[in-house]
């Protein structure tokens, strides 16, 4: 399996920014084939320990059965659409991926 984890820091840190990028997620980014797990949701405020990374606003994970389900995500429309309409509303992008 690859987890595919993508932290996402916001030109606007505010509740209805955030909230726009979570909705585009779950409109454009879920359910695609090979999908085993799928969540994004905010920054868990609460959870503040110094070895909390706390430098995003809007996480995504997602657990694709293979590597191949993950590279035909990565050129699919639905996916390409949601990088169109929110790219610009990005200060920072980091993604993590692993193998699991």
């Amino acid at each position: 399996m690859l987890a595919h984890n993508v932290y996402f820091t916001l030109n606007d840190a505010g509740d209805t920014a955030k909230q726009t990028l979570v909705a585009a997620c779950k409109k454009y980014l879920a359910d695609h084939p090979g999908v085993l797990f799928f969540a994004c949701g905010l920054l868990a405020a609460e959870m503040d320990r110094p070895v909390n990374d706390r430098g995003f606003d809007v996480a995504l994970h997602i657990i694709f059965k293979t590597k191949t389900d993950h590279d035909v995500y990565q050129t699919a429309p639905r996916h390409n659409q949601f990088i169109a309409e929110n790219k610009a509303t990005w200060k920072n992008v980091r993604v993590f991926d692993s193998l699991v």
